[in-house]
């Protein structure tokens, strides 16, 4: 048996779907297909059941396969990462999803830190939305997930970044540019843009702005933090932003942020990564990078 056939198998398991076990290995959904009926066929049983929604669970001999096999996969694996190590140089690609607040705003000076060390790693950095970063994470498509309001999940590790201090972003004519001390109450009745109602932030100020009775009236949603920049700079209402998303504006003058005295206006930041995942040695330099500088 080849051990890329294996492995195939227990992607197949692990992800529950043909599409997902074929991307992990960088093969046809097809190709998935003819390697599980070489197996059924050397060993002469059924391993896989479609489930009622076409997802695909394993069957007793399957489950038994999936144990016995996951563990020769992993000590393969790990035997291909010690050669990799002991070669002691960090090179090759990392790819990290992050979303658009994080991602333009608080990784690029972590970034350029470690191309400077390692300029031999190609970093691709992705903008998506938070679904997307855990879908990639899980897909196997990417090394490293960076978020914000980050959720524990059973198949993912996760590591807790330096949250972001959540302020108000006003054009600076606005009345509420020219107070001193703000808090939450004092947003009653403006008009305020907003994230899209499935973003964790948007989930956050909702939640925060509900806790202390204030209502807002909001006019505008977005899925990403750019347009609302530019919407409030031309003055079509105000919000609550991080504070490092609005450096650039705030050094131009076009923007104004005002911190809010209300506590727990934070939202963290995490890592996250697949926890079956083994990173390359470029993947856990980046990692302890993020962790220096952000932590």
């Amino acid at each position: 048996m080849h051990v890329e056939t294996l492995k195939t198998f227990c992607d197949l398991v692990e992800t529950g779907s043909f599409s997902r076990a074929a991307r992990l290995n960088l093969v046809t959904q097809s190709a998935v297909s003819q390697q599980l009926r070489v197996l059924e066929q050397k060993y002469g049983r059924r391993l896989v059941e479609r489930g009622p929604r076409r997802d695909v669970r394993p069957t007793e001999a399957g489950r038994l396969l999936y144990d016995e096999g996951k563990a020769v996969v992993a000590r393969l694996n790990a035997l291909a990462e010690r050669l990799r190590d002991n070669a002691e140089v960090v090179s090759g690609t990392v790819t990290i999803a992050a979303v658009y607040s994080v991602g333009l705003h608080t990784l690029p000076s972590s970034m350029k830190s470690f191309l400077r060390a390692y300029p031999q790693v190609n970093v691709r950095l992705q903008y998506r939305r938070t679904d997307e970063v855990y879908q990639a994470c899980l897909d196997g498509t990417i090394d490293l997930g960076v978020v914000a309001l980050p959720s524990r999940r059973p198949a993912l590790e996760l590591v807790p970044l330096r949250p972001d201090r959540l302020v108000l972003a006003c054009p600076p004519e606005h009345r509420l540019a020219r107070r001193a001390a703000l808090s939450l109450a004092a947003l009653a009745g403006e008009p305020f843009i907003a994230f899209d109602r499935d973003i964790p932030t948007r989930k956050l100020v909702d939640r925060l702005l509900r806790a202390r009775r204030v209502p807002v009236s909001i006019t505008m949603e977005f899925d990403n933090i750019e347009t609302i920049k530019r919407s409030v700079e031309a003055g079509l209402g105000i919000s609550i932003l991080p504070r490092p998303a609005l450096e650039n504006e705030v050094k131009a003058g076009t923007l104004v942020a005002r911190t809010l005295s209300d506590p727990d206006l934070t939202r963290p930041i995490g890592i996250i990564y697949r926890r079956a995942r083994e990173l390359s040695p470029a993947a856990r330099t980046f990692l302890a990078t993020l962790k220096r500088d952000l932590g």
